[in-house]
């Protein structure tokens, strides 16, 4: 059912030829929006975002994986909106970079906080987890900032690029990672509309061979059926 105000999840997928995002009621899996294009695009996104606000669309909040055209679009468009990052794709990334075995306890201990992403229930869930956070950058941050120089040119570069990249990945994402805390309304991933895609990406597979067009209205249809359901 199409509603004004919504908890909005936000993303896009990838087919061979092109990109779909989507823009979806968290409630009741209702799709606002969808756009075909060649990748996310900040200036499409904020079309699309100012599209919605004109139709009446009420947006509470945003869920989305933190690309960052998304999230200038968002603070253009509608700057004082909640944004959610998804946890999953927080989770998800920082497990690939740190990978299951690290060699130094400080990638164990980063990937066991990491997998606890998932299981910040409550206020004293996400104190207690930040805590520990804080307190494994002190323990580490040494060993973070370690360089690596090239003998000959001089240029360095940091050593544990992707023990960094964990880190700050969740450090820069950390003041919107937990609204759903405060909101149960808010989504605290976008798992419903991943989940959206698979199946439509398994009904179109039963349809192979079809032209570009052709698979783009074939999606339309799905999109509208979905909807009425």
């Amino acid at each position: 059912m199409k509603r004004d105000r919504v908890h909005l999840r936000m993303d896009a997928t990838y087919f061979e030829q092109f990109c779909m995002l989507c823009y979806q009621d968290h409630d009741d899996g209702y799709t606002q929006l969808i756009r075909f294009s060649d990748g996310e695009h900040y200036s499409e996104i904020k079309e699309d975002l100012d599209n919605l606000i004109k139709l009446g669309v009420h947006i509470e909040s945003v869920t989305t994986d933190g690309h960052k055209s998304i999230l200038k679009a968002i603070k253009k468009s509608i700057p004082d909106v909640v944004v959610q990052r998804c946890l999953v794709h927080i989770q998800r990334m920082c497990l690939l970079w740190l990978t299951r075995f690290p060699k130094h306890s400080s990638g164990v201990e980063l990937r066991h906080l990491v997998l606890l992403l998932m299981q910040i229930k409550t206020e004293n869930d996400r104190i207690y987890w930040t805590l520990e956070l804080e307190l494994w950058y002190d323990r580490h941050k040494t060993y973070l900032q370690e360089k690596t120089i090239h003998q000959e040119t001089g240029r360095y570069w940091y050593t544990h690029k992707l023990l960094r990249r964990s880190y700050f990945t969740i450090k820069r994402a950390l003041p919107n990672m937990f609204h759903y805390l405060a909101n149960p309304a808010i989504p605290s991933t976008t798992n419903g509309i991943e989940g959206f895609f698979s199946h439509l990406k398994n009904h179109l597979d039963l349809h192979r061979g079809l032209t570009i067009q052709h698979r783009i209205d074939f999606i339309k249809w799905y999109v509208y059926l979905s909807n009425t359901k």
